[in-house]
């Protein structure tokens, strides 16, 4: 086999491969034997047919296509591995030559890793995540929990009307011109108002009835719909009122913060709640704040992707959601109709993440190399701990289990998260709110400057 190089424009390159006669008459061979089985010549048993008289039946091309699979699963690994390129993405293989009894010759155009020009990824300056704790956030908190441990007490009231946030228990039969649709019956359904469980404005029209009323509801189902027969349709239901619930909040009291956490008083049980969303929003900082810095080192750079490259990472992409839907029970087709887009739509919408991490890896690889960061040795061994720790496992059987592959893994993420840590370290964070009461002081001060 015989490998040629040829660089193109942005950063993609062509290999130009040729497999001697032999290997490709061997390829034919396996070929004949994998689909012998499937020619019927009078005159011959079924499986006993000769590949001269299948070729001359059929065209020495029959077994073209099965002999350049065979040819390509090994040979391209072996040409992308001499060729010395750093290929980043799947071949697009175009058969120059392949006839039997001479050298067959392919070329596979890739796309190869692009050089990066790093731009400042030192003192980068961001916005500072807030952190602060405000009484509204508290009471919010506050009233989060006290929907949580709220009843719903039925209303005996007959001439009580629905409200928002009542829980109804109705029987509905809906139809489309008149004919009954999929789905569209119910008996004794729970349905909270205000939920939008519902579509278009099924429970408004709900709003100001009685137990034991009969309302004809009109609804326009939306376009896209999952039943793609009902899009844009407009539907009549028939419901029937049963039963009202309201829902009953307790008392915001001593009591309360008695029976829902450990404290005895409310401002207690407030004092505990504003700390514990102070630790939360300063996760959520820290986590926002190494965001904010990655985004802007990774701007601040330089690095034009190759089409092909953004493209095998789509597939990637795809390829994860598909094992996701597969996962529960669904397929990928079901979830793009839920959606309403169309598998080209899908493509697209996954290209600016695709962008965003092809370029976020590149830019860090390249920092990493310029800031010469390795993995010790003892940062590898505490993520294996850390990890048979996790999996309740020995360390020795989790390194065995993960191999050479899985421990260079694990290097190149030390690696990562040593190098965002130190872009972090050495960011300018800004207090917005400090920098903008600065300015407000400052302008003040003009002014009155300019006064005397």
């Amino acid at each position: 086999m015989s490998v040629k190089v040829e660089n193109l424009e942005k950063n993609m390159a062509k290999l130009t491969v040729e497999v001697s006669a032999a290997e490709l008459d061997n390829a034919i061979d396996i070929a004949y034997k994998k689909n012998k089985n499937r020619f019927n010549i009078p005159g011959f048993r079924k499986g006993k047919v000769p590949m001269a008289m299948v070729e001359k039946m059929y065209g020495p091309q029959v077994f073209y296509e099965d002999a350049v699979d065979t040819i390509l699963n090994y040979s391209y690994p072996d040409a992308a591995k001499e060729s010395g390129l750093e290929i980043v993405s799947r071949p697009e293989i175009d058969i120059v030559t392949i006839e039997k009894g001479k050298p067959f010759v392919y070329t596979a155009t890739v796309a190869t890793k692009p050089e990066v020009e790093l731009g400042q990824y030192k003192g980068v300056k961001v916005s500072k995540a807030d952190v602060s704790v405000t009484a509204k956030d508290v009471e919010a908190e506050l009233v989060r929990v006290q929907e949580q441990n709220a009843r719903m007490i039925t209303v005996d009231d007959a001439e009580y009307q629905i409200k928002n946030g009542d829980t109804v228990t109705i029987d509905f039969d809906g139809s489309v011109d008149g004919v009954a649709f999929e789905g569209g019956k119910g008996e004794n359904y729970p349905l909270t108002i205000g939920s939008h469980s519902f579509i278009d404005n099924f429970e408004d029209q709900l709003v100001g009835h009685k137990t034991g009323d009969n309302v004809d509801v009109n609804v326009t189902f939306p376009t896209p719909y999952g039943a793609k027969e009902l899009e844009g349709k407009a539907a009549l239901f028939k419901v029937v009122i049963h039963e009202i619930k309201q829902k009953e909040l307790p008392a915001l009291d001593d009591d309360f913060a008695s029976e829902v956490s450990e404290f005895e008083t409310l401002k207690e049980y407030k004092a505990s709640l504003k700390s514990d969303i102070k630790l939360r929003k300063e996760k959520a900082a820290a986590q926002e704040n190494e965001n904010n810095v990655v985004k802007a080192v990774v701007a601040n750079a330089k690095v034009e992707l190759p089409d092909a490259m953004v493209n095998t990472n789509v597939e990637n992409m795809i390829n994860d959601y598909e094992r996701s839907m597969n996962q529960q029970g669904l397929k990928l087709e079901q979830y793009l109709s839920y959606l309403g887009q169309t598998p080209e739509q899908f493509i697209e919408s996954l290209k600016p993440q695709a962008i965003e991490n092809i370029k976020s890896q590149l830019v860090f690889e390249a920092i990493i190399k310029a800031e010469n960061i390795t993995a010790t040795d003892e940062a590898v061994e505490a993520k294996i701990k850390e990890m048979a720790e996790q999996y309740k496992m020995e360390a020795d059987k989790v390194k065995g289990l993960l191999g050479e592959g899985g421990i260079e893994n694990i290097k190149r993420d030390i690696c990562f998260h040593e190098a965002i840590d130190l872009c972090v370290a050495e960011a300018e964070l800004v207090d917005e709110k400090k920098a903008k009461k600065a300015a407000a002081k400052k302008e003040e001060a003009k002014e009155e400057t300019k006064e005397d």
